[in-house]
């Protein structure tokens, strides 16, 4: 069967792929907006959709002319429809949906948070369900039983700030920079875990729901104590920042690793695969691959290169296509943070 396109659009990075039945990648391209937020300190969502307008038909064309496929020969055209920052949905929607019209070809809808625990199947060559999966990102943090790559029951997400979230929010109490995950990853590993008594929010409660935004406040109050806003006069030396960083970075694991080992039990798998940009996170690793060692299952995590937000994993589009599970020209964007999917 011909190769398919996909579009990648849920946030800040322009990605597509063209992507056989085999899943091999025969040709990709990805346009990072790092440097358009950083003055920010955050994503601005009208900044993004702007500048995925700007670079969607030139990351397209870009992963087109690496594959050597010509439009016309492509089998179908897949793009992510959801979760994600309106937008920056739109963009990517609007943009396969002409395209589907125009050479004809048929559309495929993708879920961005699905196709996040698909790139752990990308990298096996044994097919990695039933399992677990938990999806930890910038926006997300979920945990699904699944069955298959489309047969995903939801067990609990985050009820306010997302891991990803809480980490930039911390980088930017602490004047880090944008994007705030890897700065505090880099200064933790230099830091005392247990400088500071950080809350484990929601771990024994016996569900699988997760909440991070105490977590941000506790960091805040023992930076500036209670009730201060400005950060500008913060004077801390930098092993005090590495100390909050570590004990920061520190809570939010164990509650991962907590979570995730306890679903594990509770729905007797014996492998838990992991995706989405905090699953780069070192120490989330190291922790994970302890638990699973010590609780005797397998653990996969999706490669560095396809856990930050990328067009690949969107290859999840050929498990609905053996489906026949095409979407119509009326799709439609499911944009923010959807629980329950």
């Amino acid at each position: 069967m011909s190769p398919i396109l996909t579009i990648e659009s849920t946030c800040d990075e322009t990605a597509a792929a063209i992507i056989d039945e085999d899943g091999v990648v025969l040709g990709d391209c990805i346009a990072t907006q790092e440097e358009l937020h950083e003055k920010f300190r955050g994503v601005v969502p009208e900044v993004a959709a702007r500048a995925h307008l700007e670079r969607i038909l030139p990351v397209i064309d870009t992963a087109l002319k690496k594959s050597g496929v010509d439009p016309h020969d492509l089998h179908a055209i897949a793009v992510a429809d959801r979760p994600g920052l309106a937008g920056s949905l739109l963009v990517g929607v609007v943009a396969a949906k002409t395209l589907a019209l125009a050479w004809e070809k048929p559309l495929v809808a993708v879920n961005h948070l699905h196709a996040h625990l698909y790139a752990c199947q990308l990298a096996s060559d044994v097919p990695v369900y039933p399992c677990i999966g938990m999806v930890v990102s910038g926006g997300h943090t979920s945990l699904y039983h699944c069955t298959s790559p489309l047969d995903l029951e939801y067990l609990g997400g985050t009820i306010d700030d997302a891991a990803g979230e809480a980490f930039d929010k911390v980088a930017a109490m602490l004047s880090l920079g944008f994007p705030g995950g890897p700065a505090v990853s880099k200064l933790a590993a230099q830091g005392d875990r247990t400088a500071h008594d950080y809350p484990r929010s929601m771990m024994h409660d016996g569900k699988f729901n997760f909440s991070f935004s105490g977590l941000k406040t506790a960091v805040r109050y023992s930076i500036v104590g209670p009730g201060q806003q400005d950060f500008s006069k913060l004077k801390l030396s930098d092993q005090a920042k590495a100390d909050v960083c570590a004990s920061f970075e520190a809570a939010v694991v164990d509650v991962l690793v907590g979570k995730s080992a306890k679903a594990i039990k509770q729905f007797d798998c014996n492998r838990l695969i992991v995706g989405g940009g905090v699953a780069a996170n070192g120490y989330l690793r190291e922790q994970l691959a302890d638990s699973a060692r010590s609780s005797g299952f397998d653990i996969i995590i999706a490669p560095m290169d396809l856990c930050t937000d990328n067009a690949i994993m969107g290859a999840i589009a050929w498990e609905k296509i053996k489906r026949g599970q095409y979407a119509s020209l009326d799709l439609d964007i499911t944009p923010g943070l959807q629980r329950g999917f």
